[in-house]
């Protein structure tokens, strides 16, 4: 392998000639050979783009020529567009800072503007980093990435999921099903009810997270290293907002006390609540959908959902609920991540949090996996549920429990002794109730019509 030869403020260090990194990049990769859990690509990104933005407020406060300040800005283009992804090898578990991947883009950023023209001498500190600090650069990225991702991955997503539950239970309106608590018969319910459930919590984490966001677009570039704000002005730092919201579309906002944006993490701990809160809702749905779907014999059996593929290599004909399955390990991943994220918050010590590369990585990776599990659930699943009516009217026909309607005629003991009874001798509520002489054939038709238990119209 061919090597050049770099150097930092430590001395030189070679560097495999074909790579465009530097030489602190370099130290890092051979002294973290830890894990495979690389920085994530959407993180890179997200620091390239507030590195283009902080080039061109320093062009425009005097403190960058035009030349350096544009060809830093297409270097960075190139990083977002995602042409030189291979030039980013280091992994979360480095520095608490995430200085090492600043400094990782800052080289990298500077080969690419030198190559282009080499007269420039782009430096990765004086220029490509000037008037920033990791310390306040990388936790601007993840405040940035994360709001981008979850506009732009996760609520299309979560708008079609509710789309498609809106006009499954528009489809199924009318059918009544037996309803159930403690996994035990309960009274009646209309399936579209069920389903509206299901809709509702997808709508109500929509609504948290955008709640949530307000926090996460206070951006604290400009605090330097601990929040004094050293080596920048006001006026770059609001030049450098500017830009990010004319090229992002998003109306982020300046965080106000730089102390607090740089040590504390509470914003990203509220967003991924909301998260959190997604997860637990996509758990109740995939959960309820795989036990209605259950069977096709011996389980509930009140629903059918596509068969995507074998479910079994030795049980031939089984299908599973494979698309249930994937999305409630999701769940319960980014319910790891925000255990992690929120021990990850409390460590912020004086000035700074020194757990951001892991913060950043587990708030990415629950993005990701929410947008694309609920969108495969949708697609492979939800979609494709068609309801066993024949199977729903079985069990309502024979459930205990529509006895609660007669409660108010002859009162809740007497309701309960027929309940009893028609369980223990294997008889009908309807025969139960004439025989115990508590209510005449006519009345219990009268009174128990399950059509008229559920509150709809329908």
């Amino acid at each position: 392998m061919d090597y050049r030869l770099e150097k930092d403020s430590m001395g030189t260090i070679q560097v495999p000639a074909d790579k465009f990194w530097g030489a602190q990049t370099e130290r890092s990769y051979e002294n973290f050979k830890i894990g495979h859990e690389k920085m994530p690509l959407s993180l890179i990104k997200g620091i390239a783009l507030v590195k283009k933005a902080a080039a061109k407020a320093n062009e425009s406060t005097g403190k960058l020529p035009q030349e350096k300040a544009e060809a830093i800005g297409k270097a960075a283009d190139k990083v977002i567009a995602g042409l030189v992804d291979e030039h980013f090898p280091l992994v979360v578990w480095q520095t608490g800072s995430g200085t090492q991947t600043n400094m990782n883009v800052n080289e990298v950023l500077a080969f690419l503007a030198n190559q282009e023209d080499p007269a420039l001498k782009v430096h990765p500190n004086d220029d490509v980093n000037r008037s920033q600090s990791s310390n306040d650069v990388f936790p601007t990225a993840i405040h940035v990435t994360g709001v981008q991702m979850i506009q732009e991955e996760l609520f299309p997503v979560l708008n079609r999921l509710i789309q498609t539950l809106s006009e499954l239970e528009e489809k199924n309106s009318g059918i009544l099903k037996i309803g159930r608590t403690h996994l035990q018969d309960a009274t009646p319910i209309s399936f579209s009810q069920e389903i509206s459930g299901w809709r509702a919590g997808f709508e109500q984490s929509y609504e948290m997270l955008q709640q949530s966001l307000v926090f996460l677009k206070r951006l604290p570039i400009g605090g330097t290293a601990v929040g004094t704000g050293l080596n920048t002005t006001k006026d770059h730092t609001e030049a450098a907002i500017r830009c990010l919201n004319e090229w992002t579309k998003v109306d982020f906002v300046e965080e106000t006390n730089k102390f607090h944006g740089l040590a504390s993490k509470d914003a990203v701990v509220y967003v991924h609540g909301a998260l959190k809160a997604l997860a637990a809702n996509s758990m109740k749905a995939a959960n309820d959908i795989r036990w209605m779907a259950s069977g096709p014999r011996s389980g509930l059996g009140e629903i059918t959902i596509p068969a995507n593929e074998p479910g079994s290599s030795i049980m031939p004909g089984k299908v599973n609920p494979t698309q249930c399955e994937a999305l409630t390990m999701i769940a319960i991943q980014v319910m790891g991540n925000d255990t992690t994220i929120g021990i990850a918050a409390s460590q912020g010590n004086f000035e700074l949090n020194v757990y951001m590369p892991v913060i950043a990585y587990n708030l990415i990776q629950s993005i990701q996996l929410l947008s694309d599990g609920l969108e495969s659930f949708r697609k492979n699943c939800v979609a494709g549920l068609v309801a066993n009516q024949d199977k729903m009217q079985q069990y309502l026909d024979r459930s205990l429990m529509l006895v609660t309607a007669l409660n108010s005629h002859i009162g809740y003991d007497k309701g309960a002794k027929i309940a009893k009874t028609a369980f223990e001798k294997g008889t009908t509520l309807k025969e139960t109730a004439a025989a115990l002489g508590y209510v005449t054939p006519e009345e219990y038709d009268l009174w128990v019509q399950p059509e008229k238990m559920v509150g709809e119209s329908d």
